[in-house]
C-alpha cells in the first residue's frame, strides 16, 4: 500500500499546529519566566547607580509580595490544570448520568448498572484483588530486597539489577512475561519458560492465562515484579538513614537481629513503609496496560481502567465508561486524603 501524502495532509498539518501551539506556549512560559525577573534586577541595578552618582540615599527595597509572587508563578499551572484534569473530570461527571450518546439524562441508572451487570462485578471483584494483592506483595518484597542488599559487598549491583524492571514500560513487561506463560499443544516443543519447567518435571503444559481466577494472579506477578524495585529504593534509603547510636545500643543490649527488625527497622521505616503502599495502591488502581496486553482483559481478568475503556471508546457507551471513571475517581480520594493527612502529622510532629 503506497503512502498518499495528499490524504494525509490534514494530519500532518493538525500535527504541525499542536507542535507551533506547544513551543509558542512553553517558549511563551519560559520567555517570560526568564524577562520579568531580569527586568526588576536591571531596574533595581540602575536605581543603586542613579543614586550612587548624586549622592542620594539608596532606594529602599520594598518587600515582595509573597502573594503576587507565588500567583504569578503558579497561574501556568493552574491553567494547565485547570483545563487537563478540573474540566474534564466535571464534563465526565456530567456524562456519567446522560445514556450511551450523552443527550438524555438517566440519572444513576449507570451506576445501578455498574453493581448489578455481572460482568462489571467481575470487574470489580478483580480490582479489588489487585489493591489487596500488589502493594502488600511488592512492599513486602521490596523490604526483603532492602535488608537483603543493605551493606551487601555487591550492594549497588544487586540494587541495579532489583530495580531494573522499572526501566521498562508496562506494555514491554507484559510482553516479556507472555512469552514465560506462552504456550504450545501438546508434544510440541514449549517456548514459555514456566511451561517448559511443568515439562520437565514431568507435567503437562497448559494455558495459564485462559483459568480464572489464576490468570488474574499471573497478571499481578507482572506488577509485582515491576513496583518491588521501586519498594526496595524507598525503603532501603528509610534503612540507612536510621540514626547509627540507635543500632549500636540495640545491638550493645544484645537484641538479636530479629528483634532488631521488629522494635528497631520497621518503626524507624514506618512513615516509608505508608509512602510506598499508598503509591502502589494509586498506581494498582489505575493499571491498565498489563491487562491490556497481557489478555485484553478477557477471560475474566479485566479491571476497572480497562472496562472504563472498553465501554467508552470500543462499545460506544459513555455513559457508562464515564461512571466507571467517576468510581475510580472516588476510589483514590481517600487513599489520597490519606497520605495528605499522614505528611502533615509527620510535620506536625
Amino acid at each position: 500500500m503506497e503512502f498518499d501524502f495528499a490524504e494525509e495532509q490534514p494530519k500532518f498539518l493538525m500535527l504541525m499546529y499542536g507542535l507551533i501551539a506547544f513551543v509558542a506556549v512553553v517558549g511563551g512560559l519560559l520567555l517570560l519566566l526568564d524577562v520579568v525577573p531580569a527586568w526588576f534586577a536591571r531596574r533595581r541595578e540602575e536605581q543603586i547607580i542613579a543614586a550612587s552618582a548624586s549622592g542620594a540615599p539608596l532606594p529602599r527595597r520594598r518587600k515582595p509580595r509573597e502573594g503576587v509572587f507565588a500567583l504569578f508563578f503558579l497561574l501556568p499551572t493552574l491553567l494547565l490544570l485547570t483545563i487537563g484534569l478540573v474540566v474534564p473530570a466535571i464534563r465526565t461527571t456530567l456524562l456519567s448520568f446522560m445514556d450511551a450518546n450523552s443527550n438524555d439524562w438517566v440519572g444513576l441508572r449507570n451506576y445501578g448498572w455498574m453493581f448489578s451487570e455481572d460482568s462489571i462485578v467481575r470487574v470489580l471483584i478483580n480490582t479489588l484483588i489487585w489493591v489487596l494483592l500488589v502493594p502488600l506483595v511488592a512492599t513486602s518484597f521490596g523490604l526483603l530486597y532492602a535488608v537483603m542488599v543493605d551493606k551487601a559487598r555487591f550492594e549497588a549491583v544487586a540494587k541495579s539489577l532489583i530495580f531494573l524492571p522499572m526501566a521498562i514500560s508496562f506494555v514491554g513487561a507484559s510482553i516479556i512475561w507472555k512469552f514465560v506463560y506462552a504456550y504450545r499443544g501438546d508434544g510440541q516443543e514449549q517456548i514459555g519458560l514456566l511451561n517448559q519447567i511443568v515439562v520437565s518435571l514431568g507435567g503437562e503444559p497448559k494455558q495459564w492465562l485462559l483459568d480464572s481466577p489464576l490468570n488474574t494472579l499471573l497478571l499481578i506477578v507482572i506488577m509485582v515484579w515491576i513496583q518491588a524495585g521501586f519498594a526496595m529504593v524507598v525503603l532501603s534509603a528509610a534503612i540507612k538513614a536510621i540514626p547509627a547510636d540507635i543500632v549500636e545500643a540495640a545491638r550493645l543490649d544484645g537484641v538479636t537481629p530479629w528483634q532488631m527488625f521488629w522494635r528497631i527497622t520497621m518503626p524507624s521505616i514506618r512513615p516509608a513503609l505508608i509512602v510506598v503502599v499508598v503509591t502502589l495502591s494509586i498506581a494498582t488502581l489505575k493499571v491498565f496496560d498489563i491487562v491490556r496486553t497481557g489478555t485484553n482483559g478477557n477471560y475474566d481478568t479485566s479491571v476497572i481502567a480497562n472496562e472504563m475503556y472498553n465501554q467508552a471508546f470500543r462499545y460506544g457507551q459513555n455513559g457508562q465508561g464515564s461512571a466507571l471513571a467517576v468510581f475510580l475517581f472516588v476510589l483514590v480520594i481517600p487513599i489520597v486524603i490519606y497520605q495528605i493527612r499522614n505528611i502533615r502529622q509527620q510535620r506536625e510532629g
